[in-house]
């Protein structure tokens, strides 16, 4: 089967690398257009041998011309868009060009989304939700129960294993000593990620480094702040990267303090080997196994001095350990890259009735 997958962007972000482990795993032949100017994970999407089309400029409903004439062209039987600013104009094209089996995944949805998504989106027959909440909006928008799919977000964890090589040439590239604590923090440096908190919280460790890992609009704020607590010198901000591989490697404690997150990357640290404090991981919250992970706290919402507390007792157990590696934790087999691709299969299954 002939399938392509249709996303608004193929930067660095997370539904990018989504589709990345996705169309790696699924035993169809894949190709993928993307609406805005690829970035790394294009890259490593061509270098993998996937056909990457690029559409830049050609939002909305403007890029349905241009998208339905691929699908024709590339003779598809199966079209799945990824976000929803691509679910528009993909949804709209598969119609014209006269396919039927039309798959559409949600990793978030805000109002902004609006009638027009919800007048396409009944022109396909599948919406996977990438979480409980997201399918909860999906069906309060009206969207039939019978049309949403929950398929969670998930981790290749091999691709996240810890290299001892890879710690030090990070930390020779950043500045950061050897033999430094390291605590670090990835994503979008905004200010629903709290990064803020991690900032203050840091003060309160003596000698430790936070290494910062992603770019965005906070970033001068967050800096001026480092500055303010009288940090600046302890806080690296390392920019955006492909891939959190090299990043995670140089870190020794890991901490996600937004609480309005899914937490993906609090599941990549624990592949790492990281010990991980997070505010907010929906897999470890809802489908936490049996055993409590090693290494792992959740923060109180309710204890501001939860996080620093939390901090000066990671930073002193990974100095006690020598700073060598926790082994690999998972959240279990849900969240794992290979179950996402069995999943996502079985709903194209589904679109053949």
């Amino acid at each position: 089967m002939r399938v392509l997958h249709v996303i608004s962007a193929l930067a660095e972000g997370g539904p990018e690398h989504q589709l990345r482990l996705l169309v790696g795993r699924l035993p169809h032949e894949s190709e993928v257009v993307t609406l805005s100017p690829p970035g790394a994970v294009a890259a490593a999407l061509r270098a993998a041998g996937t056909t990457v089309h690029e559409l830049s400029g050609r939002r909305d409903l403007g890029a349905v011309g241009p998208l339905r004439r691929l699908i024709r062209r590339g003779r598809f039987d199966l079209v799945h868009t990824h976000v929803h600013r691509a679910c528009v104009p993909g949804r709209f094209a598969a119609r014209l060009a006269g396919v039927p089996r039309v798959v559409a995944t949600e990793h978030g949805l805000t109002d902004e989304a609006g009638r027009l998504y919800l007048a396409g989106e009944r022109l396909g027959r599948v919406t996977i939700a990438a979480s409980p909440a997201i399918a909860g909006r999906l069906r309060d928008w009206g969207v039939p129960e019978a049309r949403i799919a929950v398929i969670p977000k998930a981790v290749a964890a091999d691709e996240f294993r810890f290299d001892p090589g890879l710690r030090s040439a990070v930390r020779a590239r950043l500045g950061i000593a050897p033999g430094a604590a390291v605590i670090g923090g990835v994503g979008r440096l905004e200010p629903a990620e709290r990064f803020d908190r991690l900032i203050r919280a840091v003060r309160e460790v003596p000698a430790a480094t936070l290494l910062l890992v992603g770019d965005g609009p906070a970033r001068v704020a967050l800096e001026k702040l480092a500055a303010i607590e009288g940090i600046a010198d302890r806080v690296v901000f390392a920019g955006p990267v492909a891939h959190a591989r090299e990043m995670l490697c140089a870190m020794d404690v890991f901490a996600s303090p937004s609480d309005e997150t899914f937490g993906l990357v609090v599941l990549e640290a624990l592949a790492a080997g990281l010990p991980a404090l997070y505010a907010r991981c929906e897999p470890l919250d809802s489908d936490s196994p049996g055993a409590p992970l090693e290494g792992v706290k959740r923060l109180s919402p309710h204890d501001r001095e939860s996080l620093p507390r939390a901090l000066r007792a990671e930073v002193l157990c990974v100095t006690e350990r020598c700073f060598r590696r926790l082994p690999p934790r998972t959240a279990g087999s849900r969240y794992d890259a290979d179950h996402l691709a069995d999943e996502v299969n079985e709903v194209y299954r589904r679109t053949e009735r």
